[in-house]
């Protein structure tokens, strides 16, 4: 893997961040034409139970309309962004037309958004369930320590930023690994992922300084701007705090986060090839986080492939063990023994393994 700095990526991506932060202001924007229209519908009836009802009508609207924005458009800019940086990072360089090159790879991929959602969400429960799991480990390290409570609310707030950016690593691996299908890969960076946590939590540490004082920041900027715009116009204050959340959050998906997804990727990928996958944690993920298990079943549908004219380098990945190109490898989807293609059960656990006559 050639070697390129994470600065270097950020910038040469940074078309990315415009988009979503398009995406953002086109949020506020909605915000403030939806405040425009309800508060006008208040003046014209004079009443102040109207205004009231009117106000959270908007804070409604503001909210299904910053979800559909952001989880559906959002998501397949983040996708796009996430193909990029890996590419960047396995071939040493950043492709020359990154927003194009990103849709063709996540079409490619994925084939439809529908897929991706599928395999982002399955990521995503399965940090959440290991995220419980490593918070429990740290209560059983600092809870019973007197004074210690503050320590371990740290560590569980560096934790919430590590694994926080692990359905993005994994979305990654997918990408350079297209000889697997993508339930199976993201299963794979998962395993990856949890075999390396202690190093990458780490890199996040350095990471939450930054993300905590640049929200704050921008949120006082914005809340001044804002709320002396409002006091002008006589409308509530607490509108002008909302829309500065707003904003803040905006500038922190945009930047900040993009800033902090390079970052997080370039020690996952430089941590990949010295890891190797074993079998054991297959099964013990799979206890941990049913939502993993779950990514490892629909990997598991994969019963074969088909070998290309130049085979790829074997590897840990491959889904082909050296000597037997020809012959495809399966896996339990519960426990991950390595099984004979015509193998309806696991031979160890019993599992159905998705064999099909």
């Amino acid at each position: 893997m050639k070697t390129i700095k994470a600065k270097e990526v950020f910038s040469k991506t940074l078309v990315f961040g415009w988009i979503k932060l398009g995406l953002g202001l086109l949020n506020i924007l909605i915000a403030v034409i939806l405040f425009a229209i309800l508060m006008g519908i208040s003046y014209l009836f004079n009443s102040g139970g109207v205004g009231v009802v009117l106000f959270f009508v908007w804070l409604g609207m503001v909210g299904i309309m910053n979800f559909l924005i952001n989880n559906y458009f959002g998501y397949l800019v983040k996708a796009g962004h996430v193909a990029v940086i890996a590419t960047a990072f396995q071939n040493g360089a950043v492709p020359a037309d990154p927003v194009n090159t990103g849709t063709r790879m996540v079409k490619d991929r994925f084939g439809t958004s529908n897929v991706y959602f599928v395999v982002d969400k399955l990521v995503s429960g399965a940090v959440k369930q290991l995220q419980r799991t490593l918070g429990r480990i740290t209560d059983g390290l600092f809870g019973a320590i007197p004074g210690m409570k503050n320590l371990k609310n740290l560590m569980n707030l560096f934790l919430d930023i590590s694994l926080g950016y692990i359905d993005e690593c994994c979305l990654g691996y997918t990408f350079n690994h297209p000889e697997q299908n993508a339930f199976k890969s993201a299963a794979d960076g998962v395993v990856i992922y949890f075999k390396n946590w202690k190093t990458l939590l780490k890199d996040a540490a350095k990471t939450t300084f930054v993300v905590i004082l640049s929200v704050v920041l921008v949120t006082l900027v914005a809340f001044v701007l804002f709320g002396g715009l409002f006091r002008l116009f006589g409308w509530n204050g607490f509108v002008a705090f909302v829309i500065s959340l707003l904003l803040s959050w905006t500038v922190k998906y945009a930047f900040i986060d993009s800033w902090i997804l390079v970052k997080m990727m370039s020690s996952y990928m430089q941590a990949v090839p010295a890891t190797q996958i074993t079998f054991d944690l297959y099964g013990k993920l799979c206890g941990m986080s049913s939502k993993f298990k779950e990514l490892l079943q629909k990997g598991g549908n994969q019963t074969s492939f088909t070998p290309t004219a130049t085979p790829a380098p074997i590897s840990a990945s491959s889904p082909y063990i050296a000597g037997e190109e020809k012959t495809a490898v399966r896996f339990c989807p519960n426990c991950g023994i390595r099984l004979k293609v015509t193998d309806a059960f696991c031979t160890s656990c019993g599992a159905k393994t998705n064999f099909v006559w």
